[in-house]
């Protein structure tokens, strides 16, 4: 419909973590250093993650900062919802 491409190859889990209910922002934040891995050049590409229900943030930013390592150029987190 947005003429969006969606890139999904590449981007994954590099490791299995721990259910993040019931864990405090910093253990959140522990628990996800470095899950995900990028294995694509993204050198100056506008990247967007879409979230189903964003609650601390600390998924979205354990993969942005890959993605930024992967050489996007800009990272964008669309969520459907966010927890307080």
């Amino acid at each position: 419909e947005l003429s969006i491409p969606l890139l999904v190859a590449g981007v994954g889990r590099s490791r299995a973590t721990a259910a993040q209910t019931g864990l405090l922002a910093a253990q959140r934040r522990a628990n996800l250093r470095g899950a995900f891995s990028v294995s694509r050049d993204l050198e100056g590409l506008h990247v967007a993650i879409i979230d189903d229900v964003m609650t601390t943030g600390a998924t979205v930013n354990a993969l942005a900062v890959e993605l930024a390592r992967a050489g996007a150029e800009s990272v964008y987190v669309w969520a459907v919802a966010r927890s307080l």
